[in-house]
């Protein structure tokens, strides 16, 4: 198969590549001219492994990336808790999934598009455990990311009812080696963790998330490639917990000290206030915005029952992949134990 990977420099995209050249496909992987390409394969003499420049918001580029290739995995999105031009959400995660699909009309080459949606597109659970059936209330959005991947959400299942070979994957919070993007949320926090810079824990354990490692979530995508049905949903989720839990078990695993204290939610907001009014001086994106810390007062838990049964998806443990993460983190210099 000749398969287009969009998002291909980014946390998952990457790995997404290196799975599918190992099983021998050829992958075409959209990049922009200013993309870190260093965690991606090198090109190859044979196309077994190319880049393609261009952007999902350039609708050319997009379709002379899809022309002569059999599948689109979509994973390209811009994935920030908090922007300063919230706008930016829209015309990447909206506009580039509309522009996606327009490509695939016009090519015709394509037989099935594998599009990664996230967690969020479903809404917060809040003492329950969802799947695929749950449909996002829109009575409140934690991210102006969220927003987007709910309008997003609502396309794909509309070009699914109009007949577009379209399979919708579910990822929870994605953590595990690779890269240190803002999708590697729990990377960050981690680092921030076991350098002092957060001392305690960040709320009381209130927070619930489904955690998933990255490679399973490549292995959930490959999986529906080879088996998903067009126009389902698949949660490739996994172990559900708080950030308290994480932080213990991070513990647990290096042989340090659990925090001693927790740090109230309203007292990261106002550190996630100032962290964003020195972002706009600075232009470095925050580690914590306030917006973030809406999303730790909900709880985010799925499950991935479906996924098992259809795909043959099988989630690591919490414990299994934190240990994998700690020791990538501390062979880099970013963490000591």
């Amino acid at each position: 198969m000749k398969i287009l990977v969009t998002g291909s420099s980014g946390y998952l995209g990457a790995r997404l590549c290196h799975a599918l050249l190992s099983r021998g496909h050829f992958v075409r992987a959209l990049v922009r001219r200013t993309s870190d390409v260093s965690v991606l394969p090198p090109e190859t003499d044979d196309d077994a492994f190319e880049l393609a420049y261009g952007d999902v918001t350039d609708y050319r580029s997009l379709a002379d990336a899809c022309s002569g290739c059999d599948i689109v995995f979509h994973a390209a999105a811009l994935v920030e808790p908090w922007l300063p031009d919230p706008s930016r959400f829209v015309s990447v995660n909206v506009g580039g999934l509309k522009n996606v699909l327009e490509a695939v009309k016009e090519t015709r080459t394509i037989q099935k598009i594998i599009y990664t949606s996230s967690f969020f597109a479903l809404g917060s659970t809040d003492g329950s455990v969802a799947n695929e059936n749950q449909v996002h209330s829109e009575r409140f959005f934690c991210t102006e990311y969220e927003r987007s991947k709910v309008a997003a959400d609502k396309i794909a299942l509309n070009a699914a009812i109009e007949g577009v070979p379209i399979i919708l994957m579910y990822p929870g919070v994605i953590y595990g080696p690779s890269k240190l993007t803002s999708g590697n949320m729990v990377a960050k926090l981690i680092i921030e963790r076991f350098s002092g810079r957060l001392p305690g824990y960040i709320g009381y354990g209130n927070d619930k998330c489904s955690f998933s490692h990255v490679d399973d979530v490549v292995e959930g995508h490959i999986a529906a490639m080879e088996k998903g049905r067009f126009g389902e949903r698949y949660l490739l989720t996994g172990e559900n917990a708080s950030f308290k839990h994480v932080f213990d078990m991070a513990a647990l695993i290096t042989g340090t000290k659990k925090p001693s204290f927790s740090i109230p939610l309203w007292v990261i907001e106002a550190y996630g206030w100032l962290s964003v009014l020195i972002s706009r001086v600075t232009g470095k994106l925050p580690v914590i915005s306030p917006p973030s810390v809406d999303v730790l007062r909900h709880q985010w838990s799925y499950s991935c029952d479906k996924a098992k049964v259809e795909l043959g998806y099988s989630p690591r443990s919490l414990r299994e992949g934190l240990e994998e993460m700690l020791a990538w983190l501390k062979d880099l210099g970013l963490i000591q134990y």
